[in-house]
Parts: structure tokens; C-alpha cells; sequence
């Protein structure tokens, strides 16, 4: 006479069975997240720059004279990759000394640049400013002192908002596109600043 078969053995075997299985799928989801994760960390770093404004030649726009109190901005690249830099942009560059510096484009590659009554001029006639821009007032010092005009050759003309207190192009001359690392997009702090970027 055979004795029945143990009918809670499988029942006792399955619990460590479904236990391995939840491990199983709460691996494979941590798994996607830190591929999630890394993936976004690429496209962020490949697409944006986050740094700090350290210098006031930016004012009204962009603000700050260090590290501690300067705007928190992020430089976008994306648009680097299917246009070329568009007046009135404001692009961020490295300057001979690797110095970090953000300046608003008004000249473009081919075009003669000069200053006449605070407002530039491109082949000798005075552009309008945008709307948004109209509180921008340059001053012909540098390369463009005395009525002179500077031809951009195959570089961008770049000048400070504050146009009295910024070393730009012209005092380092015309800046090539290669150096561009990209245009400034927004303010992402202080709190009271945060916003776009007028281009």
C-alpha cells in the first residue's frame, strides 16, 4: 500500500520561488532607471552647459561679479547644430586666456561693424533694435573709437549689454563661431531672476 503524496510540498516550494521572481523584476527595474539615468546625464551634458555668470559686462541681462553671487545659467547647444549664430543672441565663448564669456552677437561674419549715436551700425547704416532690446546704448570705444569700422572678416562681433564697462570685441577683435559653446538660454537662479534670456 502506497502512502499519498504530501500535497503541501509544492505550496512550500513556491514561496522562495516568488520571492526570487520579485527580486528578479526589482533588479531588472533598477536596472532600466540607472540606464534611464545615464542616458539623460549624456543628452544633458552633449545638449546644455550649466554655469555662473561672473562678470556684470552682461547687465541688465545677466548679472553677477563672482562665483558666490553670479547668475546660475544654462547654455543650450542644440540650436549650434542645425543653424548658424543669429544677431542679437547672446553666445557663450572662451577667450584667448580660457576665460569663460557670454556677449551678445550684432555683428555677422562678411558685415563692417561700427558705432554711431549708441547704435550700431552694419556697412554704414544703423540697424533697429529689437523691441525687447530697445535699453541696449553702445559706445564706440576700442576698434571702434573715432567713427572707425571694423570689417568682422569671417567672425562674429560681439558686445556687453553694458556697453561702458565690458571687454569684448572691441578690444579682442571679431570672434570666430568655432568658439562658441553654445547660446545662453536662461537663468536658473537666484529665484527673483530665473527666466529667458532676452535674444
Amino acid at each position: 500500500m502506497t502512502r499519498p503524496a504530501d500535497k503541501t510540498l509544492p505550496a512550500v516550494q513556491s514561496v522562495p520561488v516568488a520571492r526570487h521572481s520579485r527580486i528578479r523584476k526589482c533588479l531588472r527595474l533598477a536596472e532600466h532607471v540607472l540606464a534611464a539615468i545615464g542616458c539623460w546625464f549624456i543628452v544633458c551634458s552633449a545638449a546644455f552647459e550649466f554655469t555662473v555668470m561672473t562678470s556684470d559686462s552682461m547687465a541688465p541681462t545677466l548679472c553677477g561679479t563672482a562665483y558666490d553671487n553670479g547668475d546660475r545659467i544654462v547654455v543650450e547647444k542644440v540650436s549650434g547644430w542645425f543653424r548658424k549664430p543669429r544677431r542679437w543672441e547672446v553666445c557663450y565663448f572662451y577667450n584667448d586666456e580660457g576665460i569663460p564669456i557670454a556677449k551678445r552677437i550684432v555683428g555677422l561674419p562678411g558685415e563692417r561693424i561700427s558705432i554711431r549715436n549708441n547704435r550700431v551700425c552694419v556697412n554704414q547704416s544703423e540697424i533697429r533694435l529689437p523691441e525687447r532690446l530697445r535699453f541696449l546704448n553702445y559706445y564706440p570705444y576700442g576698434n571702434l573709437r573715432n567713427g572707425r569700422e571694423i570689417n568682422c572678416g569671417e567672425g562674429y562681433y560681439m558686445l556687453g549689454d553694458d556697453s561702458h564697462d565690458s571687454y569684448d570685441s572691441r578690444f579682442i577683435g571679431p570672434v570666430k563661431g568655432e568658439r562658441f559653446r553654445g547660446r545662453v538660454w536662461c537663468v536658473v537662479w537666484p529665484f527673483g531672476r530665473i527666466g529667458f534670456v532676452n535674444q
